[in-house]
């Protein structure tokens, strides 16, 4: 059984087994002998996520993971702060020490450690009262409330649950955060081409009823430009096919831009 935000509870062969953080050893009054609590403050002093192994009620083991942050991670982060994104936060439900050493690591500006998917859907609201536009970019079920209530939720399409890809607005169909720039890059292009077109299509419109009715044209030509605007239009939107060209060597999957 998935205890969200804690850990894994099974049966086997009889024994009854847990494995998660200390809140669940705790909430199942599975006694932290002084000699394990030194180890487990050694394993969180070094970074390291901690998992304790629990068996018919006592104490078994205390595991040790550390999180290996991809080489290009650094490049994405900049690339991200380079493009106007000004705060960078994580919302993980690891310690507090563990997610510092990650953040630190990866240069963001916050980190939030500690959280149940309750807990970070509220500070998405928070972050929303305060800034207005948040993105949040996620990729397990703990992250789909959050997701769901951010600006624009994204899915790491590649590693991502399904419930994360169904409510998130966008997926990144590769499990790569060098998509993320990119991504930004494409949408802000795709709506200034947007404006761009409705300012066209509209501008050319009204000259044109308005030679129609001066008599200035006749409707046939009026007919020909309005046609031509459509591919002026579309001539316009195909820009959105150079975005990649142009946005994506910024970011390499060595760890060099």
């Amino acid at each position: 059984q998935a205890l969200t935000g804690k850990g894994l509870r099974a049966r086997i062969e009889g024994r009854a087994l847990l494995l998660g953080n200390l809140k669940l050893m705790q909430e199942n009054n599975i006694v932290v002998a002084d000699a394990a609590r030194r180890e487990i403050q050694a394993l969180q002093a070094a970074g390291k996520t901690l998992m304790l192994v629990a068996a018919d009620g006592k104490l078994w083991g205390a595991l040790g993971l550390a999180d290996t942050l991809r080489a290009n991670v650094g490049d994405t982060m900049r690339a991200l702060k380079a493009s106007g994104v000004q705060h960078t936060i994580m919302l993980t439900g690891d310690t507090a020490r563990a997610a510092a050493a990650i953040a630190n690591q990866a240069g963001l500006t916050d980190v939030r450690a500690d959280l149940l998917p309750e807990d970070k859907l509220n500070v998405i609201r928070e972050l929303k009262a305060e800034y207005g536009q948040v993105g949040m970019v996620g990729d397990g079920v703990n992250d789909a409330p959050a997701l769901a209530n951010a600006t624009v939720g994204i899915a790491m399409g590649g590693a991502g649950t399904d419930v994360a890809l169904e409510t998130a607005d966008v997926a990144l169909m590769a499990d790569d955060l060098s998509k993320l720039p990119f991504a930004l890059a494409l949408g802000r292009a795709t709506r200034r081409v947007i404006l761009e077109n409705l300012a066209i299509a509209l501008g050319v419109i009204a000259l044109l009823i308005g030679a129609t009715l001066t008599g200035a044209v006749s409707m046939g030509i009026a007919i020909v430009f309005h046609e031509g605007s459509t591919l002026v239009v579309v001539g316009n939107a195909l820009r959105l096919l150079n975005v990649r060209a142009r946005r994506e060597p910024e970011i390499s999957n060595d760890g060099h831009g």
